[in-house]
């Protein structure tokens, strides 16, 4: 292995608590000089705040390192310039999509694109309601999930991510969604091509064996898991099989070491 994806909330931070470790293993990656990026479904705020949270945490990195659904999918609809897009995104994470024309948020008609990301406590049946709208006006109309995590860990517990209201719009219009992010192929393939690496020599750690482990070995990486964030060890029990199980990120160094010695490649990364 050559290159590291590091998935974020539960694999360095639970919500706004550090996991033990994470700065330490991010600074030896970064001191080994490791080709590295910081990959997330994270849609409720820009990259700017998660450099931000991340050098609270001690882990100093900056925007061109981090790959969110909001950047794949915003280039995107850039270079497709054909319609407006009505963004169903927190407005910390709307500035990812500087240059893209949006529909009002006052109109149910209108948009060639209907972007979902993560709304939290925002989402409510007369918003939802509204998405409907405007993906039943039109037979153009495209739906885009910015990922389809199913839930994730928070402070008070697990809650509701992208999918499930990704899922209730697929039911309700007859479409299929176009996705940007984890588990996805295109998006593990745009992480590939910003490292100049090939698949097979990239290692995703996360903590979900499904959007992590499952959609990275399905685009060809390593699929490697930890038991911290939403790891429940049931995860272990199904079809999916992880490159590796690691207790928390603070064991990534003694884990990278003992495979590059074991494929011979010495104190290379």
């Amino acid at each position: 292995m050559r290159g590291i994806l590091f998935d974020l909330d539960g694999v360095l931070y639970n919500s706004e608590e550090p996991i033990e470790g994470g700065a330490e293993a991010v600074g030896w990656v970064q001191a080994r000089g490791i080709p590295h990026l910081f990959v997330t479904n994270t849609t409720s705020r820009g990259r700017g705040a998660l450099v931000e949270k991340l050098g609270r945490f001690g882990i100093c990195t900056d925007q061109s390192r981090i790959l969110t659904p909001c950047i794949a999918a915003a280039d995107w609809l850039r270079a497709h310039n054909d319609g407006k897009a009505a963004l169903f995104v927190d407005r910390r994470a709307s500035i990812e999509f500087e240059g893209v024309p949006c529909l009002p948020d006052e109109l149910e008609s209108g948009a060639r694109y209907l972007v979902i990301g993560d709304l939290g406590d925002k989402w409510d049946f007369r918003t939802l309601n509204r998405a409907f709208r405007i993906l039943h006006s039109s037979p153009e109309t495209a739906l885009i999930a910015l990922g389809m995590t199913r839930f994730y860990q928070a402070q008070d517990g697990l809650r509701l991510d992208v999918a499930p209201f990704v899922a209730a719009l697929e039911h309700a219009s007859g479409k299929k969604a176009l996705v940007f992010g984890k588990p996805a192929a295109p998006f593990f393939n745009a992480a590939a091509e910003k490292l100049r690496l090939p698949p097979r020599d990239i290692a995703m750690i996360g903590d979900s064996i499904e959007t992590d482990v499952s959609g990275a070995q399905a685009s060809g990486l390593r699929g490697v898991l930890v038991r911290t964030g939403k790891f429940r060890q049931s995860d272990l029990d199904g079809s999916v099989r992880p490159d590796a199980v690691l207790d928390s990120i603070r064991d990534l160094p003694d884990w990278w070491e003992k495979h590059s010695r074991a494929d011979g490649q010495g104190d290379r990364p």
